[in-house]
């Protein structure tokens, strides 16, 4: 009975929908996060008859013939990039990405990374780092004597002390593009790492090559639809309770067999 595995792979695609769902609405208050989306194939099938078989009988080439789907399987979990609503915090050191691009930074392997949390803080170096410490790239370093900062759109980071009234500039952030973003690893903590799918970043200047521009004082909060993530919950729930109630079926079947005198 070849509805038990096919039910089963069913059962299966269901409960990977659903944890999908769930990681999107545990991070719907993620700064930066955008929802995920399980996709998934049918399997292969066995060619019980092919279609363009000739029929023996007559020498007629029958139409369609026979072809057993032997259930479904994961593709991809895909993410769909979105940005979310830019919320307004007033720090200093809150800066939203408002358009394409990812800032990059430094992991403690030397490696590169790339995220669009743009929470950053200041460590005890005077040097701009992300809410997990690792450095933004290009490293830019805050004097101890500042009394405020101001980042323009195209990433400018200017300081002001309490002696001057002009600014003082410290650096430039830049961005990174991709052209396949939807190709880059998950790392955890917000952050992305470069794959042969996503390719290498492109980086320049904001507000260039098609990047956004820099917000100072936003965050960009998640792109998460709560209401479709709940529907499409009841809708894997129902998949998933369909599959078992075919299992039910099969088995019930399988019982009357076995009960045949």
């Amino acid at each position: 009975m070849r509805a038990l595995k096919i039910a089963a792979t069913g059962m299966s695609a269901q409960q990977l929908r659903v944890e999908t769902i769930s990681n999107n609405l545990a991070n719907m208050n993620t700064t930066g996060y955008n929802a995920r989306r399980a996709e998934f194939s049918d399997l292969h099938y066995q060619q019980a008859t092919r279609a363009g078989t000739i029929n023996a009988s007559d020498g007629t080439v029958l139409p369609t013939g026979v072809q057993l789907g032997l259930g479904v399987r994961p593709s991809a979990v895909t993410v769909h990039l979105a940005q979310g609503a830019l919320s307004a915090t007033g720090n200093d050191l809150d800066l939203a990405i408002d358009g394409n691009g990812y800032l990059e930074v430094t992991l403690p392997s030397g490696d590169s990374a790339f995220t669009r949390d743009g929470s950053l803080k200041r460590s005890a170096e005077g040097l701009i780092v992300t809410s997990d410490g690792y450095a933004v790239v290009p490293e830019i370093v805050i004097p101890s004597e500042t009394r405020s900062i101001s980042v323009n759109g195209q990433g400018e980071v200017y300081a002001y002390f309490h002696d001057t009234a002009e600014g003082q500039l410290l650096g430039q952030f830049s961005l990174a593009g991709f052209s396949n973003a939807k190709g880059l690893e998950a790392l955890g903590g917000n952050l992305f790492g470069e794959t042969e799918a996503s390719g290498p970043p492109v980086i320049s200047e904001p507000g260039e090559d098609g990047l956004g521009t820099l917000r100072q004082g936003y965050l960009e909060n998640s792109s998460v639809d709560a209401v479709r993530e709940v529907t499409e919950l009841i809708e894997a729930q129902r998949g998933y309770e369909m599959n078992a109630k075919v299992i039910s079926a099969v088995d019930q079947m399988m019982g009357a067999t076995t009960q045949v005198r």
